[in-house]
């Protein structure tokens, strides 16, 4: 019998990149903690509180009798089904597992390590961490006191080692949206062979004054590639599946890249069926809307300065409160994601769910 003290040395395993080391890890929203007697509302996730469009649920659960063949490596009909619904070729469009998944294939298809990607932060909370699990060098530009994007700091912070620019729009977590004026004079400035991602996740939320149309800025610079994703609006984010837009040759460089058999049977025909239900998906949309109002409203008038919201949800500037924040809503609960030492997101969600937000903010006075 081998003694402590002679124990042979634990054996060499394979060794990882030294780069992953400096990946984040990604925390997502908590699901509510269950009170006795109180209906608990996840309030972290920026998902929509509604079931699926009329007709999605039936046809995802026809599809899932097939699921014991492989979905369409090729997508072929919702590739279809999205070229028809922006107008645009279909070579232009590339799917994935959510928009989040094609960001990952962005920085896959055109980084080689040591490149730089150049992004607004606080924003996306993925972003660093698809940069850095391909071994190029986030450059994270801080956002305006208003919680905008900078964008001429992110201009001044290209150079020649600068491969992408991800403009979220409107921004997660903090919620203003980038105007076409501002976005135009950006590109006017940004080198040709610079790729710039427009992440449009919560694009059918947006209801601004001169709001991006991400098309048309695409027809005019073809260094622009679209994320969108049928996560939040489209109620599908437990299915996993967005899109890129993207002229021919970029788009074509993701499908390179794309995980094959990615996105699912029943994922691709509940998007199809969800693009049928344009008229549904407004209503839904503005549904949310009106709680959003409600809900903003309800904030100042107890005194919260809040950033613009353009997306499902609102922001919380809170700094060293936002643990005790936090722990608060969970007594009334309510999860909403903290960002430690920074602030609170949460999402406009069941009109229910939203009252007790509101409670905690007459709660909890702003400084």
């Amino acid at each position: 019998m081998t003694s402590p003290q002679h124990e042979p040395p634990p054996p060499r395993l394979p060794r990882p990149r030294a780069t992953l080391a400096e990946i984040p890890p990604y925390v997502a929203g908590r699901p509510p903690a269950l009170r006795p007697g109180l209906t608990a509302y996840k309030l972290s996730s920026n998902e929509n509180p509604y079931p699926p469009l009329p007709g999605v649920l039936e046809a995802a659960a026809e599809a899932v009798a097939q699921m014991n063949r492989y979905p369409d490596m090729g997508a072929v009909a919702l590739h279809a089904a999205i070229a028809e619904h922006v107008g645009v070729p279909v070579e232009q469009v590339t799917v994935g597992t959510g928009s989040v998944a094609l960001i990952y294939e962005i920085v896959q298809a055109f980084c080689e390590p040591g490149d730089e990607v150049v992004m607004a932060w606080r924003s996306f909370e993925a972003y660093p961490i698809a940069v850095a699990a391909s071994g190029a060098t986030a450059v994270r530009v801080p956002l305006l006191p208003d919680a905008r994007h900078d964008l001429p700091a992110m201009v001044a912070a290209i150079t020649d080692r600068t491969r992408v620019v991800l403009v979220c729009t409107p921004n997660n977590p903090t919620g203003p949206a980038v105007t076409q004026a501002e976005l135009d004079a950006f590109l006017a400035a940004v080198p040709p062979h610079v790729l710039v991602v427009v992440d449009e996740a919560y694009l059918e939320f947006v209801r601004m004054a001169d709001p991006v149309d991400g098309l048309a800025t695409l027809r005019r610079h073809p260094q622009v590639v679209l994320t969108r994703t049928f996560s939040k609006a489209y109620g599908l984010a437990g299915l996993r599946v967005g899109y890129a837009v993207a002229a021919e040759p970029l788009a074509a460089a993701l499908r390179a890249v794309a995980l094959p058999f990615g996105v699912s049977h029943v994922a691709q025909v509940a998007a199809i069926t969800s693009l049928g239900r344009r008229e549904d998906l407004l209503e839904r949309v503005e549904v949310l809307l009106a709680e959003r109002t409600r809900v903003l409203a309800g904030l100042r008038d107890r005194g919260w300065e809040v950033p613009e919201a353009q997306g499902n949800f609102v922001w919380f500037d809170l700094g060293e409160r936002t643990a005790a924040f936090t722990e608060h809503a969970e007594g009334l609960g309510i999860t909403v994601r903290p960002f430690a030492g920074e602030g609170v997101r949460a999402t406009v969600g069941e009109p229910e769910g939203n009252d007790r937000l509101l409670d905690l903010a007459a709660a909890l006075r702003p400084r």
